[in-house]
């Protein structure tokens, strides 16, 4: 339950943790946090937004209709659930399921999460859907992907089991009084299930959000709600020192103060699934307001000489099966002196301490930061543009022109005029392309967005590349999918500091998919997506590229990677 004790040389760092721990002990700030004093933050409505500290207990109330639920779909036959989610409401059971995994005999939970018509289309094919139960999930039922998933599938489900019998193969989980309650109740869902409209999304992983798709998926919820409040115990104490959600929080805070601000974890294979949901908590809660913690998760291991001063390792050590060679990792990255701190989590349940321990650290960092860590107003920012260009699709049929700065046979390079400038004259995207990597600098960052199909080739090849620009620019690196990263670290990469080096990356649909009751398709959806991201990183005055690929993605990584490699030659 406990982390090892961040082990630093004497310095400024080690004595700022030391002193702002003493500080929260003295002044009784964890008692304050518990009692929901927004004045530890910036005073400007946390109270709202802090029900998750309560949450443990109500869910407990739950699991009885939880187990019926659960029951009763395997008395009907049911073998697989298809969760349709974003954000907060997907990552967590993903998460979950990931790692715990369900009971023998249990339906199988896939998490869809992308825009990309050939992932909807597999995720499609992967599935029964006479015997598929699914679960639609969002807090405010407003949020586009979702109700565009939604309306997708529901309409598949009409085609298979029939127009009466469709409303009984959906759960929704929603906050209550929502859009999607209306929906809900509308077409004859077989069940509601309510969030709690004081927990944000990022937060949710222990309310309905993700309790529900637990229990349907065969885990023991009971076990993983008692290792959470085993958790929520030991971060009531007041010595902020021997607090295990507050001491790692003063830590993340400090360094990233101290211009350690790239939390880079480290998992063990059997917990690393862990990681995307850290990625989302940390990025989004403290990306705003021109700082951030910048999360760096499944980046390729390097030698340890080799990374930055701007590092922090989180090292999440699962106790019952660890991995050697990481472990001999984090002895070399202790070596070369590198601020590491170790997490041992004893099995696979023991995720929900995790969950409860990293939500109390990301708050507290929060206010060692100075910042509110309970709105995102950048992801706002690019669902809003979002919704122009889909609007403007469907009242001209097509989304508006743009034309590339450079093209050839495989890529096209897409931006606004001031990183025109900034890349100076290019005659290739090659040539863009190794302009653009020159821009890092001491410090910076470089994420690779993805706007693909989440496919193993895909993830394979974009991870080679950031192990190329990690090892030859010494900089951080990060690797998101769209549309998916655009509720996680997109608020960081828009409302943290311009650190950023930003390559996003999209691509011709070989195959597209409608969706029903709209004028646009889900191909579309996905290029405004892209297009609005792209757009407020502009706003922001961002070092920011996009490459556009051809349908044969694969050639288009293939030519991207070709690009990247020859930048330091």
């Amino acid at each position: 339950m406990t982390a090892t004790p961040l082990t630093l040389q004497p310095g400024s760092l080690a004595e700022a943790i030391a002193r702002t721990l003493a500080t929260w002990t003295a002044e009784r700030r964890v008692a304050r946090l518990w009692t929901k004093d927004a004045s530890l933050w910036t005073n400007s409505g946390e109270e709202k937004w802090l029900g998750w500290l309560d949450v443990i207990e109500q869910q407990r109330k739950e699991l009885p209709a939880r187990a019926a639920l659960a029951q009763a779909i395997r008395d009907e036959g049911i073998t697989d659930i298809l969760l349709l989610g974003m954000g907060g409401s997907s990552l967590g059971p993903e998460v979950v399921s990931r790692v715990i995994g369900g009971a023998p005999g249990s339906p199988r939970l896939h998490v869809l999460d992308s825009t990309d018509p050939a992932q909807v289309k597999r995720f499609d094919d992967a599935v029964d859907l006479r015997t598929t139960l699914v679960l639609v999930a969002s807090k405010s039922g407003s949020t586009l992907e979702p109700n565009v998933f939604l309306a997708y599938f529901f309409h598949r489900l009409v085609q298979v089991v029939g127009a009466e019998a469709a409303g009984r193969h959906v759960v929704a989980i929603t906050d209550p009084g929502s859009q999607m309650q209306k929906v809900a109740e509308r077409d004859g869902f077989r069940a509601i299930a309510f969030g709690e409209p004081t927990v944000g999304g990022r937060f949710s992983v222990l309310s309905a959000f993700g309790t529900v798709p637990a229990a349907l998926g065969g885990v023991d919820v009971a076990r993983l709600l008692g290792e959470a409040a085993q958790m929520a115990d030991a971060c009531r104490r007041e010595d902020a020192a021997n607090n295990p959600g507050v001491a790692l929080g003063v830590v993340i805070g400090e360094a990233a103060l101290a211009g350690r601000d790239k939390l880079t974890i480290l998992a063990s294979p059997g917990i690393s699934p862990l990681g995307a949901w850290l990625e989302q908590l940390v990025a989004e809660s403290t990306g705003k307001n021109g700082t951030a913690v910048i999360p760096v998760d499944l980046e390729p291991e390097g030698d340890p000489s080799t990374y930055g001063a701007d590092r922090l390792f989180v090292y999440v050590r699962l106790a019952s099966a660890p991995d050697a060679a990481q472990d001999t990792f984090v002895e070399q990255l202790n070596l070369a002196g590198q601020p590491v701190v170790q997490i041992d989590v004893r099995d696979a349940y023991t995720l929900g301490q995790e969950f409860f321990r990293w939500e109390i650290a990301t708050a507290v960092a929060g206010a060692v930061l100075g910042i509110n860590p309970f709105d995102q107003p950048d992801v706002e920012a690019s669902k809003i543009k979002t919704r122009v260009l889909t609007d403007a699709f469907e009242q001209e049929g097509a989304l508006p022109a743009e034309a590339p700065v450079v093209l050839d046979a495989d890529l096209a390079i897409f931006t606004d005029e001031g990183n025109v400038r900034a890349l100076g004259p290019v005659a290739t995207p090659a040539e863009a392309i190794a302009a653009h990597l020159k821009r890092i600098g001491g410090g910076d960052y470089v994420a690779l967005l993805a706007y693909l199909d989440m496919t193993t080739d895909n993830i394979a090849a974009l991870q080679e590349m950031r192990a190329v620009i990690r090892a030859q620019s010494g900089a951080a690196t990060c690797l998101g999918f769209g549309p998916r990263f655009l509720h996680s670290t997109g608020q960081a990469y828009k409302g943290g500091p311009n650190s950023g080096v930003i390559l996003q990356i999209t691509c011709d649909d070989a195959q597209d998919l409608e969706v029903p009751g709209r004028d646009f398709t889900f191909g579309v959806v996905k290029a405004a997506q892209a297009r609005g991201d792209f757009g407020v990183l502009e706003e922001r005055g961002r070092r920011a590229l996009r490459v556009h690929l051809g349908p044969d993605v694969a050639a288009g990584l293939q030519a991207l990677r070709a690009a990247v490699e020859a930048t330091w030659l």
